[in-house]
Order: structure tokens, then sequence, then C-alpha cells
């Protein structure tokens, strides 16, 4: 199809040696793998020892629960885990990175976004940006300057394309139904390129700051199969590479 590597989001019943197997016979190379924050706070010594066996290089915090969001009051006790967390995978040759959505793009008392609050608190050693493009743009934020924010600690970078603007069906995929007659703005996913987002210069932007990875990531699926839109996006990528 034209990928040279994946970003994993759970095992899905294989094992870590089925998985590598896998890899192995399709020729893709685990760039990381998403993981719960949960999961990294409850088991992280063999959730780390698991992933690193199939040669992941990176981790990925890829989410956060309601009471884990800067707004539930206790944001600063979620910093600290996850630099406890990011110290622990370099000890064992993995780098933890931290993956947006919308939700941290909230002001803290001292005016900063909770996103930069989180990579300000943590050493650019400990912890990588794993900037979601939808996400910052759904936020009023501009992608490519946000890149350049994060030059040389944005090693892998997340290709979203959209239409419409921000909506409460937004969160579909990890099970927040919306309600279909609130949802005006008629947000919808797209293969990359399909969309509204300047992939060009992101792609242009994401080569600049350092970026070994640029992952296509599509939360929904509408007139096409998962596959089907994979090889939508990377056919258009292709020509900009």
């Amino acid at each position: 199809m034209g990928y040279d590597g994946v970003e994993l989001a759970g095992t899905y019943g294989y094992t870590f040696e089925e998985i590598k197997e896998i890899l192995s016979e399709v020729g893709l190379v685990p760039i990381s793998a998403h993981v719960p924050y949960a999961q990294l706070v409850e088991d992280l010594e063999n959730t780390v020892n698991d992933y690193a066996s199939l040669g992941c290089k990176y981790i990925a915090v890829p989410y956060l629960l309601e009471e884990d969001r800067p707004e539930a009051g206790n944001f600063d006790k979620v910093v600290e885990n996850i630099r406890k967390i990011a110290e622990h995978c370099k000890a064992k040759g993995v780098t933890l990175l931290y993956h947006n959505h919308d939700f941290e793009f909230v002001r803290m008392e001292d005016g900063r976004y909770a996103l930069d609050y989180l990579y300000d608190s943590i050493s650019p050693d400990l912890l990588k940006t794993e900037l979601d493009m939808c996400w910052v743009k759904v936020s009023g934020e501009e992608p490519v300057e946000y890149l350049k924010k994060y030059a040389g600690r944005s090693p892998v970078v997340h290709i979203k394309d959209f239409v419409g603007g921000k909506s409460d069906n937004m969160y579909q995929l990890i099970g927040i139904e919306a309600d279909e007659n609130k949802s005006e703005a008629k947000f919808a996913f797209r293969p990359v390129g399909y969309g509204i987002q300047n992939v060009p210069a992101i792609v242009e932007t994401s080569i600049e700051v350092g970026a070994e990875w640029v992952v296509v990531e599509q939360d929904m699926h509408y007139e096409n199969t998962p596959l089907e839109d994979a090889k939508i996006s990377i056919d258009y990528l292709s020509k900009l590479l």
C-alpha cells in the first residue's frame, strides 16, 4: 500500500510475539504505541517491557479521562505521574510522547495552555510531543505554528484531516456518543488531503522541525472502509514526499 511503519493502539487479542511476527511479515516498522494513561500508571514495568520487545521506539499517552484533565483539579498530579512514566521509559530505552486532543487547550492560572504547561514541566529529554494536527486546529490554533513552537521535540506528528467545525460528534471513536440534532457543525474526518488542513505545509514543517515520522490518522470512516481511506491518504502523501 505504501506505508513504512505503524503506530499501535491496542493488541486486539494477539500476543506480543504474534504482533512482532505479523509486522515482520508485512514489513512495517513498529513506530510507537498508544497506551492508556491508567495502564501506564498501574502496570508500568510490564507494559514498557512488552512494547520495547516489539521494537517500539516510542510510547504515547494518547488521551486523558475527564477526571485527569486540566479542569479536574489534579492536573499537577497527572503531570508528575507522566514525568515518572517518562523517566521509566527512558531507562528502558523508550521515549515517552504525549498525544494531545483539544481539551488541553484550556488556560492554566498563569495563562499558559495546559498542553504547554505539561511540556514546560517535564524535560524535553524525557517527554516529546506527538502533536495531533486536527485537534490543534480544532482548538483554534494554527498547526504549522504549533509545530514550529516545538521544533526539535516533535519526532512523531499526527496528520489528520477533517471538515466542519467543533461539535459534539468528534469523540465517537472513544465511545462518547453525539446528539445528532445538536451536531450542527457537521464535523467529519476525511482522508489526508481531502479536508480543510493545509497538508503540504504541515508535511514541509514536520520535516523542518525534525520529525522522524508523520502518522496518518482517521478516527471515523463513512463511505469507505478504513483500508480504502488509508490508501487514499498515502496516495496523496506520496505526491508530496
